[in-house]
C-alpha cells in the first residue's frame, strides 16, 4: 500500500488555480479570449457590456458564449473548492496516499470526486459499521482474501461472543458481509460502473399507485410506462416526477443485474471454488441491490432531473425572448379593454407615452345594457381617437372583440386596429407593488387594463414588471429548479432590454433596472432624480443620480437612448468612451456630428482602416457606423395585426376541417399551443409543424408567431383542440 503523502509547504500553500485552460479546452473558445471574459468579469463587468463594447478584447465572443464561460467558470471554481475541501478532510485523518490524491486532483466532474470521497466521508451508522464496532473487519478482510482454507464457519467462529453482539457464526459471517458490501458499494471504479450501465440501459418506469386511477386521469399515459433513460424526453420525465408528486404514480429505475455482478466479481477478484467465494458472491449481489442500485438509482434521477430543468429552461427562455422581442405598436395612443362579464369591461385611454388619460366601465352583455354600453364606448372612442384598441384575451375577451369590432365598424372607425392581447400575467401586474406605486389609487382591473394596452404599445417595456415565471410560456415550469429557472429568465430579460435600448426619460424603475449596471435600486433612484429635476439632457448626466458612479455609468451608458440629448449621440447605441472617435470621424468628412448621424449616406465614406488602432478594432468600429446610419434603431419588426375569423367564438364554433389564422402562445418540446380566437389554445403537435421532419418545434415557429393553422379534432369535453399547420 502506498505511503500517506506528507504535507509540504506548496501543499499548506496551494497555487492559485487558474480554470482558463481547462475552459477553453471544454468549450472550444480561444484560450486568449477566454482568459479576457474570466478577467472582465472579474472585474464587474456585465454580459451585455463585454459583448457589445469589448470585442477587439474576446476576439468577438457573443453572449452565448460568455454566458457559457462565466456558467462552467462557475462550476469550475466551486469543484476546485470542494476538491480542496475533501483533500484536506482525507489528510486530517491520515488516509491521504500520493495515488489518492493524484486521483482527486484529476477529477474533472463533482459526482467522480464524491465518489473518490465516499469512503472517507463521515455518515450515519451503518450495518457494516456496527460490524465493525463488533470487531468484525479482521474477518472480512481475510474472507476478501479467498484462502483455500479454512472454512468461512470455523473462522468465523473466534469471533463468537454468545453472550454479546455476535451470538452465532451466522451473525458473525453476516457482519462481514456487510462490511465487504459496503466496501464494494464505496468503491469509486465500481460506482462509475454501475452508473454508466443505468445511464446506458437503464429503464424509467411508472405505475399507477394502487387506488389512484380514479382521479389521476391526467397520467393515464403514464399508469403503466416504459422508456429508456438514455432517450427519455425532458417533458416527459418532468410529467412522470409530477405524477409522482402528486402520489398518482410510481417512478423507478429498472436495470439488469446480471451481466454487472459477474463484472464485479471479476474486478474484485472472486474466484469460484474458494472457502469464502460463496460468502463473496452473496456479498457482492447484496451490495447491489441493497447498497449499489439504490444510490446510483437517486444519482441517475437527479442527473435526469437536472438535464429535464435546463431543458425546459430553455423552452420557457426561448418563449420568453419572442415575446419580450415582439414588434411593438411603438409610440401610439392606445384604448386597452380588460373583459369581465359580471363585473363589466374596464375600459382605459392611454396617450402615446403609455400615460393613462381615462377610464370607464361598460357592460355589454344583455340587450339593454349593450346599447348602453355602446353609446359609453362610442363616447369615450370619439374623445381619444385611438390608433388601436387592445382587447384582453380572458373571459369575454372574444364577445368583447365582437362587440368593439362591430361598433367600429358600423361607426366608421376604420383606422382604428381592433387587436387581442394576450393578458396573461396582467393579473400579477395588477396586484403588484410596481402596479400600486404607479396607480395607487385605482382599482386592481383598472390597471390590469392599462397594462393590456402598453403591452401592445411595447411588450418589453410592459412585460419586464411581470415576474417572467407568471407569463405562463414554459414547459411544466412549476416542477422544475426555481432558482435556476430564475436566472435563466432573468438573464432573457437583461438580454432582450439591452439589445433593444431604453429611452432613458420615459422608462419605469423595472425596465431600467434590467440595463447593464444598474439593478433596481439604482433604477428607483433615476426614476426619482428624474421626476424631482426633470428630464435627462444626456447621458452624462446620469453621473448626476446619487450613487451612481463611473463603473455603472460605463456598463449603462451604452444601452440607454436619450433623444434630442446633449449630443447627437445620446440616441444611439454608440458609448459615449467612442464620442471622440467619431467627433474625428466627422471632423475627417468636414461635417459636424449631427449631419453624420441625420445623413445615412455619410457613414459609407468612412475609411475604416483609417481608425484602427491598439484599442478600437474592426468589429467595434463596423458597429459604430452601422448605428451612425440607424442610429438607435430598434432591432424587432415591424408591427402586423393578427386576426381571428369573426364567426369563431367558442369550442361550439369549430369543426374539422375549418382553417384559421391563430398567434403561438407557448412552444414545447412535444409541439406548439396556438390561440385561435375560442378562450382555448390548441395544440400543433411536432409531428403536425411542416411538411417536412422537425427536430425541435423552435426551428419553425415561434411565441408570439402568427400562423394559419387547420383543426383536426375537438373534444370539448376535455377542452382539447388538435391543430395542424401542414398544407392540407
Amino acid at each position: 500500500m502506498p505511503s500517506p503523502a506528507q504535507s509540504d509547504p506548496e501543499q499548506s500553500d496551494p497555487t492559485p488555480f487558474d480554470p482558463v485552460p481547462s475552459l477553453a479546452e471544454e468549450l472550444s473558445l480561444p484560450l486568449q479570449s477566454v482568459a479576457a471574459v474570466v478577467g472582465l468579469l472579474s472585474e464587474g463587468n456585465t454580459i451585455p457590456f463585454i459583448a457589445r463594447y469589448r470585442k477587439e478584447v474576446t476576439n468577438g465572443l457573443d453572449e452565448v458564449q460568455i454566458r457559457a464561460i462565466q456558467e462552467r467558470n462557475e462550476y469550475l471554481c466551486e469543484l476546485e473548492n470542494r476538491r480542496r475541501k475533501i483533500i484536506a478532510t482525507i489528510d486530517e485523518q491520515g488516509a491521504l496516499t500520493d495515488d489518492l490524491r493524484q486521483r482527486l486532483l484529476t477529477c474533472s466532474s463533482k459526482t467522480d470526486l464524491e465518489d473518490l470521497y465516499l469512503p472517507y466521508k463521515p455518515k450515519r451508522r451503518t450495518r457494516a459499521s456496527m460490524a465493525r464496532e463488533r470487531g468484525l473487519e479482521p474477518l472480512a478482510e481475510w474472507m476478501r482474501t479467498l484462502p483455500r482454507s479454512p472454512g468461512p464457519e470455523e473462522a468465523a467462529r473466534k469471533y463468537v461472543d454468545p453472550n454479546g453482539e455476535v451470538p452465532d457464526v451466522e451473525s458473525a459471517l453476516a457482519g462481514a458481509r456487510d462490511i465487504i458490501a459496503e466496501s464494494i458499494a464505496e468503491n469509486a471504479e465500481t460506482r462509475a460502473l454501475v452508473r454508466d450501465a443505468m445511464t446506458r440501459h437503464g429503464v424509467v418506469t411508472s405505475k399507477v399507485v394502487r387506488g389512484k386511477k380514479e382521479g389521476g386521469e391526467k397520467f393515464e399515459l403514464y399508469f403503466d410506462y416504459r422508456e429508456s433513460v438514455k432517450s427519455i424526453p425532458s417533458h416527459r420525465y418532468l410529467a412522470i416526477l409530477r405524477g409522482e408528486n402528486e402520489k398518482i404514480l410510481r417512478m423507478r429505475i429498472e436495470l439488469d443485474h446480471e451481466s454487472l455482478l459477474s463484472e464485479i466479481r471479476r474486478r474484485s477478484g472472486w474466484r469460484d471454488g474458494t472457502a469464502c467465494s460463496g460468502e463473496i458472491a452473496t456479498a457482492i449481489e447484496d451490495s447491489m441491490t441493497r447498497l449499489l442500485h439504490p444510490s446510483l438509482e437517486s444519482d441517475v434521477c437527479w442527473e435526469l432531473k437536472q438535464a429535464a430543468d435546463r431543458a425546459a429552461v430553455e423552452v420557457f427562455a426561448n418563449n420568453l425572448e419572442n415575446l419580450l422581442l415582439a414588434a411593438p405598436l411603438g409610440s401610439r395612443s392606445v384604448i386597452g379593454i380588460d373583459p369581465g362579464i359580471r363585473t363589466g369591461c374596464k375600459c382605459v385611454s392611454v396617450d402615446d407615452t403609455g400615460k393613462l388619460l381615462h377610464h370607464i366601465t361598460i357592460y355589454p352583455v344583455g340587450r339593454q345594457q349593450q346599447d348602453r354600453a355602446a353609446g359609453q364606448f362610442l363616447e369615450f372612442l370619439r374623445k381619444f381617437n385611438p390608433r388601436a384598441i387592445a382587447i384582453g384575451n380572458g373571459t369575454g375577451g372574444r364577445e368583447t372583440e365582437a362587440f368593439v369590432r362591430k361598433l367600429t365598424k358600423e361607426h366608421d372607425f376604420t383606422d382604428t386596429l381592433v387587436l387581442s392581447v394576450n393578458e396573461a400575467g396582467a393579473s400579477i401586474y395588477s396586484a403588484s407593488d410596481i402596479a400600486r406605486e404607479e396607480f395607487p389609487d385605482l382599482d386592481l382591473t383598472i390597471r390590469g387594463a392599462i397594462s393590456i394596452a402598453r403591452r401592445l404599445q411595447d411588450p418589453l417595456a410592459e412585460l419586464v414588471k411581470i415576474d417572467p415565471r407568471s407569463i405562463g410560456v414554459g414547459q411544466y415550469q412549476h416542477d422544475v429548479h426555481q432558482p435556476t429557472l430564475k436566472r435563466k429568465l432573468d438573464e432573457v430579460v437583461e438580454s432582450c432590454v439591452n439589445r433593444v435600448g431604453v429611452e432613458l426619460n420615459t422608462a419605469s424603475a423595472p425596465l431600467l433596472s434590467y440595463v447593464a449596471g444598474i439593478g433596481l435600486a439604482l433604477a428607483k433612484k433615476i426614476v426619482g432624480h428624474r421626476e424631482q429635476h426633470g428630464p435627462f439632457s444626456g447621458r452624462k448626466r446620469l453621473l448626476q443620480v446619487s450613487g451612481l458612479g463611473k463603473r455603472a455609468f460605463e456598463q449603462a451608458a451604452g444601452f440607454i437612448r436619450v433623444r434630442g440629448g446633449d449630443h447627437p449621440l445620446d440616441q444611439s447605441a454608440v458609448h459615449p468612451e467612442r464620442y471622440s472617435l467619431v467627433e474625428s470621424m466627422a471632423r475627417d468628412l468636414e461635417v459636424g456630428v449631427a449631419d453624420l448621424v441625420q445623413d445615412g449616406a455619410l457613414p459609407d465614406r468612412i475609411a475604416i482602416d483609417r481608425y484602427v488602432d491598439d484599442e478600437v478594432g474592426e468589429p467595434t468600429l463596423r458597429d459604430i457606423i452601422q448605428e451612425l446610419k440607424k442610429p438607435g434603431r430598434d432591432p424587432r419588426a415591424d408591427f402586423s395585426a393578427p386576426q381571428f375569423r369573426d364567426d369563431v367564438h367558442s369550442l361550439d364554433d369549430l369543426r374539422e376541417g375549418m382553417t384559421l389564422e391563430g398567434v403561438v402562445t407557448n412552444v414545447t418540446d412535444f409541439g406548439a399551443f396556438v390561440d385561435i380566437g375560442v378562450h382555448q389554445d390548441g395544440l400543433v403537435h411536432i409531428s403536425q409543424l411542416a411538411d417536412h421532419f422537425v427536430r425541435d418545434p423552435k426551428e419553425v415557429v415561434s411565441a408570439g408567431q402568427t400562423i394559419t393553422v387547420r383543426v383536426l379534432s375537438v373534444d370539448a369535453g376535455r377542452k382539447r383542440i388538435g391543430l395542424t399547420a401542414k398544407k392540407a
